[in-house]
This record gives C-alpha cells, sequence and structure tokens, in this order.
C-alpha cells in the first residue's frame, strides 16, 4: 500500500455503516432486546449512526450508550500520566440485553478487551457482539468482529486513519499512511 492512500470515501462509509446496520438487525432477528453501545470517541459517532440507520429501517430508536475505556486500558501508564477520563453514557439496564460493541477500528483487541471488562461492570448482557468499520489484523488477543465494514490488510508499520465529520470537521474517509506520517 502505498503512503497515504484514502481506502474508503464518505460514501463508502456509508454504504459499510448501513450493511452492518441490516446485519445486525438481520443476525439478531429484528431489534427486540438490541442495544447499541459505542466505545469513544469514533465508535460513539459510529454508533449513532448506526443507531439512524436501524432507525430508517424499522422505524423507531434502539438504546444508545456510550462507553469510556480509559481506567480499563491495559497500557493506561504508557499513554499518559494524567489520562484524560470522559463520562461513560449508558441509562439502560443492560440484563439480557443484546449488546453490539462499536468501535472505529479492531487492531490487536486490546481495545475491545478494555471495553468487555468495562462493559460487564455495567450488568450482565445476554450477548455481546462487535462491530467495527475497519478490520486490520494483526490480532494479540482472540478477539473478532461480527460486523465489519471493510478488511483492510496492513503491515505493522502503517496506521489506519478514520477521519469523521463530527470531529474532524473533514468529509469522512479512511486512510492508511506510514506510521509517524502526517
Amino acid at each position: 500500500m502505498t503512503s497515504n492512500s484514502k481506502i474508503m470515501d464518505k460514501e463508502t462509509v456509508r454504504r459499510a455503516l448501513m450493511r452492518i446496520a441490516h446485519e445486525i438487525l438481520e443476525k439478531n432477528k429484528g431489534k427486540e432486546d438490541l442495544c447499541l453501545v459505542g466505545i469513544r470517541t469514533r465508535g460513539a459517532i459510529l454508533a449513532e449512526r448506526i443507531q439512524k440507520y436501524i432507525k430508517q429501517i424499522e422505524g423507531c430508536d434502539v438504546p444508545l450508550g456510550i462507553l469510556d475505556i480509559t481506567l480499563y486500558r491495559d497500557d493506561l501508564t504508557l499513554v499518559d500520566t494524567q489520562p484524560i477520563l470522559r463520562e461513560t453514557l449508558i441509562d439502560f439496564d443492560l440484563a439480557g440485553k443484546k449488546i453490539v460493541l462499536i468501535d472505529d477500528v479492531l487492531f490487536t483487541g486490546r481495545t475491545i478487551r478494555a471495553a468487555l471488562d468495562a462493559l460487564i461492570d455495567f450488568g450482565r448482557p445476554s450477548h455481546i457482539q462487535l462491530a467495527v468499520l475497519v478490520d486490520r489484523g494483526h490480532r494479540e488477543l482472540p478477539i473478532r468482529a461480527d460486523y465489519v465494514g471493510k478488511n483492510i490488510p496492513t503491515s505493522i508499520d502503517e496506521d489506519i486513519q478514520v477521519v469523521l465529520s463530527e470531529i474532524d470537521q473533514k468529509e469522512d474517509q479512511v486512510i492508511v499512511k506510514k506510521r509517524g506520517q502526517k
């Protein structure tokens, strides 16, 4: 892959998220007991979009939560001496629910492991499924996504950058670039 390769554009991202919304509804036989939980920050934005697409398909909302995993990370001391904590917003009971955990990129699996630990502290769902916009491989833990927007094989010296209009004030896109490049 060349440096700074645009892999997904705005329309590709939209189609991938719409397809994921359809797959979630199909696998779960509708919206009964279904809840979405996005991992801050980009996973939360993607979860909001998937919730919107599910509403377009089904005609009603499914509960949406936002999860901050900062204190559950196994690399917390390596990331920052003063981590920034953000609010977790889950205002529904997880017990017996089918939870779809949503993030932007699946890489080593460590973020998802932290999210699973955090989620279980809020209750005991009947199922937890994982949806990601991009799966780039290189797993360190035995974690796989149930729903994937796009598989993008990368080398270990490449990074995936997900750009979302709500956060980055730029048009949606997914870029692969050499590590350390701007």
